[in-house]
């Protein structure tokens, strides 16, 4: 059977960038230099990126995003190649820069990891294409390894990604506290009202209103924060309440006597349920405020 290779997508000009650097010296570049270069290793195969126009935009971000390797050859500047390259380092790690020996850089992209190559200087040439088969099986070999600032900066513990991360935890757990508020505060309208009922069974009023668990029941099937199996399991039992309690709602009108009996012999464990929930939620919120 046939190896599947990687794929190495290189990023470049295609068409004309000054005089000597025409659309036919690219293409040449590519087929004649960088190709064969790159598949000297028989794990890659190389592919180019084409001009972007709508229609192929998707497959060239898709390209960018999914390939295990990417070249960015920056001689001259193009604006597309930059284009390319930052959509590439916002997303994966694994880029090898090169450029033609002579170029000058901006300080964000002006380091020593950009390979020079030397079109007209064998010895030279020949440490660039050591060095940059180098760089390709290093891209292989840990493709996890930081090449990217964009990336470094957006991802992993303390950086953008964890704010934003940790803000939208802080939004979700002050939904859920909200939630629990207004579920006790209607469960005191209930219970109170139930007792009036028992009191006064002449003048009964029925609680129509319904105890709500949509941000309870997102905590429990995302546990989109890190606690142990006890803190989700409170909630889902939170949410077990709840439904029985808007099931018993909206069997009120027809077994009164018996829903309201049930709810004042029963209305300690709701209460304490919760209570208890919305003490955890409150911990946690400020566990994670802490972090930071």
């Amino acid at each position: 059977m046939a190896m599947e290779r990687q794929v190495c997508f290189v990023i470049m000009p295609f068409s004309k960038t000054r005089d000597e650097h025409t659309e036919d010296y690219w293409t040449k570049h590519f087929e004649n230099f960088l190709k064969p270069l790159i598949e000297e290793n028989p794990e890659v195969e190389a592919r180019r990126s084409e001009p972007l126009r709508g229609d192929i935009l998707t497959q060239i971000i898709t390209a960018l995003v999914v390939s295990r390797v990417v070249v960015a050859d920056l001689t001259d500047h193009n604006p597309n190649v930059y284009w390319e390259l930052g959509v590439r380092q916002s997303f994966k790690h694994g880029t090898i820069t090169i450029a033609e020996a002579g170029m000058q850089f901006p300080f964000d992209t002006g380091t020593e990891a950009i390979l020079s190559y030397y079109p007209k200087n064998h010895l030279k040439m020949s440490e660039f294409r050591k060095n940059f088969k180098q760089a390709v099986r290093d891209c292989l070999a840990n493709p996890d390894r930081p090449d990217s600032h964009v990336l470094e900066t957006l991802s992993g513990r303390g950086t953008l990604f964890e704010i934003f991360r940790r803000d939208e935890a802080m939004r979700r757990l002050s939904a859920v506290l909200w939630e629990c508020k207004t579920n006790s505060d209607l469960l005191k309208m209930v219970l109170e009202r139930a007792k009036a009922n028992q009191e006064h069974p002449e003048s009964r009023i029925i609680v129509t209103m319904r105890f709500k668990k949509t941000a309870t029941e997102l905590l429990v099937t995302n546990r989109y924060i890190d606690k142990d199996d006890s803190f989700f399991h409170l909630a889902d039992d939170c949410l077990t309440w709840v439904d029985a309690l808007n099931e018993m709602l909206s069997r009120w009108h027809s077994e009164a006597n018996a829903i309201e009996k049930y709810l004042l012999e029963n209305k300690k464990g709701a209460t304490e349920l919760i209570a208890g929930l919305q003490a955890e939620v409150i911990q946690a919120r400020d566990e994670i405020s802490k972090r930071f």
